[in-house]
């Protein structure tokens, strides 16, 4: 599984943050907060990556251009139950 340009920038921002702590604070500490900050990275952007996906709509009415949600388009789909009451 080739590397993408975003992973790439992400792993070497982290190594510069890991050899400016290094200065600091011992460098098991340094590397081990770099591991961790990486995979916190990781693991927050699949999370807002599914948020987005998930709150996108499926697609659009053909009709009236609504966004389509579960399904169903909401201006149509009222239009005719309030017909058919």
């Amino acid at each position: 599984m080739p590397f993408k340009k975003r992973e790439i920038i992400l792993i070497l921002g982290i190594l510069f943050l890991m050899i400016g702590m290094m200065s600091f604070i011992a460098p098991i500490y340094a590397v081990s907060i770099a591991i961790v900050i990486y995979f916190g990275v990781r693991v927050f952007v699949g999370r807002r990556k599914k948020q987005i996906q998930e709150s996108i709509v499926k697609g659009a009415c053909s009709v009236c251009g609504q966004g389509i949600i579960k399904n169903k388009c909401p201006n149509c789909d009222k239009l005719k139950d309030s017909r058919s009451a």
